[in-house]
C-alpha cells in the first residue's frame, strides 16, 4: 500500500508542484489549502506524513497551530514545515511545537523526496525491529522498539519520532561521542546542523521535565553528543 502525505500549502501552484513531485514517486497525496479543510480530513485520517506551510490564507500561524493539533493527535506522525520563512525564531518554533524537520521552499525537489523518503525508512524500521534491539535498557531509561515507546523511570516520555530514534542512537552505546553527521546516519534522518541542535534541547527538556536532575545527554563540545549512565 502506498504512503499517504498530506500538503497543507495556500498557493494552489506550489501545492500542486509539490504533489505532481511526490506522485511520480509512488506516493499517494491529499492537497489542503488551509488549516480548516486539513483539520477536517485529519480528524476523520491522518496522513502517512504531513507537510506544512506557516501562513495559510489570513492566519499567518496556522500552519504552527495546525502542527500542534496534530502532535497532539499522534506522538510519531512525521510533520515537517515547507516554508517561505527563514529565520531562527520560526524554526525554533516549528522544532517546539513537535515538527520533525524545517524546511525552507528553496529546497530542491530531490532533495525534499530523500528526507521524505528517509522518515518512511525509519518508520519501516521501527515496525520490525531486531531480536537484541526490541528492548534497550540503560538504567532508568527502558526503549521498547516493538511499541516504540521510551520510559524513564517507569514514566512515559514523549517522543516524536525523529527525538525517539537520537535517543535511540545515543543510548544503544553509552560513551561514544556521536558527531552531528553520524547521528544523522545512524537515526536515518536527513536533517542540518540547526535541527539536530533543536532535537537535542527539546529532548533534554522532555526528559528533565520528569526528573529534574536528568544528566545523560551530554554535550562534548567540538565532537558531537553522547550517552552516559549515571
Amino acid at each position: 500500500m502506498s504512503k499517504t502525505i498530506a500538503i497543507v500549502e495556500d498557493e494552489p501552484t506550489i501545492r500542486q508542484n509539490y504533489a505532481d513531485a511526490l506522485e511520480k514517486q509512488g506516493y499517494e497525496v491529499q492537497q489542503y489549502p488551509g488549516r480548516e479543510e486539513a483539520m477536517q480530513a485529519f480528524n476523520q485520517r491522518l496522513p502517512d506524513l504531513a507537510l506544512l506551510d506557516i501562513g495559510l490564507n489570513d492566519e499567518i500561524d496556522g500552519g504552527f497551530e495546525l502542527c500542534r493539533a496534530l502532535r497532539s493527535m499522534s506522538e510519531t506522525l512525521p510533520i515537517i514545515f515547507l516554508t517561505a520563512r527563514d529565520s531562527d525564531l520560526d524554526t525554533i518554533s516549528g522544532l517546539r511545537l513537535g515538527a520533525d524537520d524545517y524546511l525552507t521552499k528553496d529546497i530542491s525537489i530531490p532533495n525534499l523526496c530523500a528526507r521524505i523518503s528517509a522518515f518512511f525508512r525509519r518508520l519501516d524500521s521501527a515496525k520490525q525491529p531486531t531480536q537484541q534491539d526490541e528492548l534497550i535498557e540503560r538504567g532508568p531509561l527502558v526503549m521498547d522498539m516493538n511499541r516504540f515507546t521510551a520510559h524513564w523511570n517507569s514514566e512515559r516520555v514523549d517522543l516524536t519520532l525523529t527525538e525517539f530514534w537520537i535517543v535511540h542512537t545515543l543510548a544503544l552505546r553509552p560513551g561514544h561521542v556521536k558527531n552531528r553527521d553520524q547521528l544523522m546516519s545512524d537515526a536515518k534522518i536527513v536533517v542540518d546542523d540547526a535541527t539536530i541542535t533543536s532535537h537535542i534541547k527539546r529532548i533534554r527538556n522532555k526528559f528533565t521535565h520528569l526528573d529534574k536532575d536528568f544528566d545523560c545527554v551530554d554535550t562534548v563540545y567540538g565532537m558531537g553528543y553522547r550517552w552516559t549512565e549515571k
